[in-house]
């Protein structure tokens, strides 16, 4: 265990590895197998477990619990893992848990990502880096969500479902289903709303990568041919399009969910 502040009442097990000018606050419990990054905080009340890595920076609110067993019926205790970025920030009865074997036996949290109050990252998630987890968002076992994902709060996400970068998920919405990357879902259970104007607004992105990225949103979700037809146009369309590309490259991904789409028609993104 390396020098830091260390409240007396917290409870530091043999073993744990507390980077440099981290502080432990009053009453927290850090396992054995545990190892916590330099310049972090617990501030008070944390429990830490399991086979858990926490990133350099990283702000633990008080009664979040962090690494203790999977809720899930087949796990037996087996040595799965739980990584947390750098410079995360996890607010006040955040729950993460660690993978199973029947899945990846991991679950990632990434970089500066956000978890307000009472979210839950469930296990063998894959939570990409500047993720916002509004307060009570419910992540189901497997999730996979891309980078700059903002769920609000509220939110049910089925297992399997991935979210695509730079989506938007509605408050108190239930996601049963893939939502692409750039859009936006609403209500449940959870329909295509279109694509997410405003945050690509506020991340930079320009106003003819908006205007490509609607067109392309348009021919997809049309209503003449199948999905796989529609993927084929856009392609020849936008033959050299990162933006675009992503959203190509999501849906012929697949996965073990269905696509979120259009309640009617697209009209305006």
């Amino acid at each position: 265990m390396s020098a830091g502040t260390i409240h007396p009442t917290a409870i530091i097990e043999d073993g744990a590895r507390i980077g440099a000018g981290t502080r432990v606050g009053p009453f927290c419990t850090v396992g054995a197998d545990v190892e916590i990054g330099e310049g972090c905080e617990l501030v008070g009340h944390v429990a830490l477990a399991g086979h858990t890595s926490v990133g350099t920076g990283t702000r633990i609110f008080p009664f979040a619990s962090i690494g203790h067993a999977p809720q899930d019926l087949r796990y037996r205790g087996e040595p799965t893992t739980l990584a947390i970025g750098e410079r995360c920030i996890i607010r006040e009865g955040v729950t993460v848990n660690p993978g199973t074997p029947n899945g990846t036996g991991a679950t990632v949290v990434g970089n500066d990502c956000f978890l307000l109050a009472h979210s839950h990252v469930a296990h063998d998630c894959r939570v990409g880096n500047n993720v916002v987890l509004t307060n009570n968002v419910m992540l189901a076992g497997h999730c996979k969500v891309g980078d700059y994902a903002i769920i609000g709060g509220g939110a049910g996400i089925h297992q399997f479902v991935r979210i695509g970068p730079h989506a938007f998920v509605g408050g108190l919405s239930g996601v049963e289903n893939d939502v692409i990357p750039y859009g936006m879902v609403l209500g449940n259970r959870a329909f295509l709303a279109g694509l997410n104007i405003v945050g690509l607004r506020r991340r930079g992105f320009t106003r003819e990568q908006i205007h490509d990225l609607r067109r392309a949103y348009r021919l997809l979700f049309a209503d003449e041919g199948t999905l796989a037809e529609r993927v084929k146009d856009v392609a020849e369309e936008f033959t050299i399009h990162p933006i675009v590309d992503e959203i190509l490259t999501f849906i012929r991904g697949g996965g073990d969910r269905s696509l979120c789409t259009p309640r009617e028609s697209p009209g305006r993104p």
